[in-house]
């Protein structure tokens, strides 16, 4: 956009609340937003140039044109906001993936026999919906868990109760049989008002009816119908168990939490209903690059409320909203009632929080794994052969990492990645036996020649040759690498990746080579070395806490492998041992009254 003409258009502007709109110069929508005031909000993208993030430059780059539509209010303009958003995919804007196609349960309630269906259309029609679910799969299986409990009607055929013969679901007691009249419109209904509030998470309701009327029929000698019915109250009662979570939930809420990788979001979603965690769901978010986690979850508030089925009385965040009051003041509007947003700093609220938050960052991690398709790796494992200069593409990489604290409880870990994945089955880990004191070099060294000397015999995993060996630390790590190799007499190739710099090395070069940090072969080694720092620390918390048993219980006089084996058996812990009663004590296989008391003394 030429600057007179831009100048003339930011003329135009109001001092009015709108939405505008950013385009490039095929006049393709590249952004959206929305403004108090037009004229402020749009200059300042114009005029302060160098005090916007970098993402925002490249948007003011892009800009050939804009367009704006005035609004009578704040909230007006963010209602029309979501839409447009909708409506373009805008580049730059954060938005859910695919958000338009989103699908819901929806039950016909204002039809005399309503069946329940899937639909990606949220309608005004009197009809009662769920939803939105992140996708066909996650809604499949809601409708094949109420199915499966409750037997209602899947044909959309014309009930008059006079058909001849029931479909297959009459028959394994999926569906009362309107269709032959073998139920009325008071008992179908009934069923479905035990979905609604099902759906609703007021399971403990549904419960209260099916045993009554389970009682009711076993008390008029309509046994096969009763037995249907406990059928029907323990899968009730298997769904309720496995809703039930460590933290005590109150009400109802919605908890969300964020994981942020890259260029996209994993934004988790937890139902909590009369006090159950009743259902979860993930959304992905794009076009998050450069943007923080507060504008994020601004962004997928917005949008997946202004779809929603339902808006509870308080949702709880990870991180905060802009213009919360604002936004607040938006879901009182959709919700016609008091909504609360909340980002929890302490207490049950926090804990929840937190726990949805790790679910989001383990889905993340899971959908980047999933994302990474053999292709992709293969493409990635190519870089690494060109930038390394292997002689082969390194299908199966070998990671080593040392653990010790001050040279205690040393050890060794060794991780497989196979064509760029974890192989757990071939993980190892060492005991260091012959380095005493601080010396990762040593350390090095005696793991690659005791994992190579049984490669050389052969025995089974041990003899497979790794395509790669990735060494964690620096120059001086590799270097105690190559002695190893060289002393063996192998011909494999080795790099080692630094912490810090993140710093690649391999043997003949004394700087390390050139990859960008974005490179997705760097993502490989970066994968590898951190699954075998993981699994190190591991065995050396494990071999900590075992050392820490066993120097306490050694040194009670009369407490050998056997007792103290039997005792850890019983109690899991020193700690459980130290509060346990004498009594309790010598239920213990080996223990007497008087090795008791000891023990009791000593702890």
């Amino acid at each position: 956009m030429k600057a007179e003409q831009l100048e003339q258009q930011l003329k135009t502007l109001p001092a009015s609340p709108g939405v505008y709109l950013f385009k490039d110069k095929e006049g393709k929508v590249i952004y959206v937003g929305k403004a108090a005031n037009l004229s402020n909000r749009v200059r300042s993208y114009f005029t302060k140039y160098s005090n916007l993030s970098s993402k925002t430059q490249r948007l003011v780059m892009r800009i050939n044109d804009f367009e704006f539509v005035v609004t009578g209010s704040e909230q007006e303009a963010l209602i029309l906001e979501c839409n447009m958003i909708k409506k373009y995919h805008p580049r730059y804007n954060v938005r859910l993936k695919d958000n338009k196609t989103f699908p819901y349960l929806k039950i016909a309630v204002n039809e005399d026999w309503p069946g329940i269906y899937i639909t990606r259309r949220l309608q005004r029609d009197g009809a009662r919906y769920f939803g939105p679910f992140a996708s066909a799969g996650s809604v499949r299986k809601t409708l094949k868990l109420i199915k499966k409990i409750f037997p209602f009607r899947t044909c959309t055929k014309p009930i008059n109760g006079k058909d001849k013969r029931p479909c297959l679901d009459y028959y394994i007691h999926r569906c009362l049989g309107p269709c032959i009249g073998a139920a009325d419109k008071q008992e179908y209904q009934e069923v479905i008002n035990q979905v609604i509030l099902f759906l609703e998470g007021k399971q403990e309701l549904v419960l209260g009816e099916l045993k009554g009327k389970m009682k009711a029929s076993a008390q008029q000698l309509q046994f096969e119908r009763a037995a249907l019915l406990r059928d029907q109250i323990h899968a009730v009662e298997k769904v309720i168990e496995g809703q039930k979570i460590a933290i005590r939930l109150k009400g109802e809420q919605d908890i969300i939490g964020l994981a942020q990788n890259e260029g996209k979001a994993y934004v988790e979603i937890f139902f909590v209903r009369n006090n159950k965690l009743i259902g979860r769901d993930h959304f992905i978010m794009e076009g998050v690059r450069d943007e923080l986690p507060s504008q994020i979850m601004t962004s997928f508030v917005k949008q997946y409320y202004a779809s929603a089925s339902y808006i509870p009385p308080l949702v709880l965040l990870q991180y905060p909203v802009s213009e919360h009051q604002k936004l607040s003041e938006w879901l009182k509007q959709q919700k016609e009632s008091s909504v609360k947003i909340q980002v929890p700093k302490l207490g049950v609220k926090k804990q929840l929080v937190n726990m949805v938050a790790e679910n989001a960052n383990k889905g993340s991690q899971l959908a980047r794994a999933k994302h990474m398709n053999s292709q992709a790796m293969i493409s990635s494992l190519q870089e690494l052969k060109d930038r390394l200069c292997l002689p082969r593409i390194p299908l199966t990489i070998e990671c080593y990492d040392i653990s010790d604290i001050q040279g205690a409880s040393a050890v060794g870990s060794m991780v497989v990645l196979e064509k760029g994945l974890p192989k757990p089955v071939c993980y190892r880990r060492f005991r260091i036996k012959t380095v005493g004191g601080v010396d990762d070099y040593a350390m090095i060294r005696e793991v690659l020649r005791r994992r190579f000397e049984r490669g050389m015999e052969g025995k089974g995993n041990w003899a497979a040759v790794p395509d790669l060996i990735l060494i964690d630390g620096g120059k001086g790590h590799l270097a105690s690498a190559l002695e190893v190799r060289q002393g063996l007499g192998m011909d494999i190739p080795m790099a080692s990746l630094a912490k810090g710099n993140e710093d690649v090395f391999v043997p003949g070069k004394s700087r390390p080579i050139d990859m960008p940090k974005d490179s997705l072969a760097l993502r490989v080694l970066q994968r590898a070395r951190d699954e075998a720092h993981r699994f190190a620390i591991s065995y050396h918390r494990k071999l900590r806490r075992k050392e820490a048993i066993n120097s306490v219980l050694d040194s009670i006089p009369g407490i050998g492998p056997k007792r103290k084996k039997a005792l850890m058996s019983n109690f899991g812990s020193v700690e459980a041992i130290k509060v346990a009663s004498q009594e309790e004590l010598c239920l213990v296989t080996g223990i007497t009254p008087t090795l008791a008391q000891r023990l009791k003394q000593y702890l």
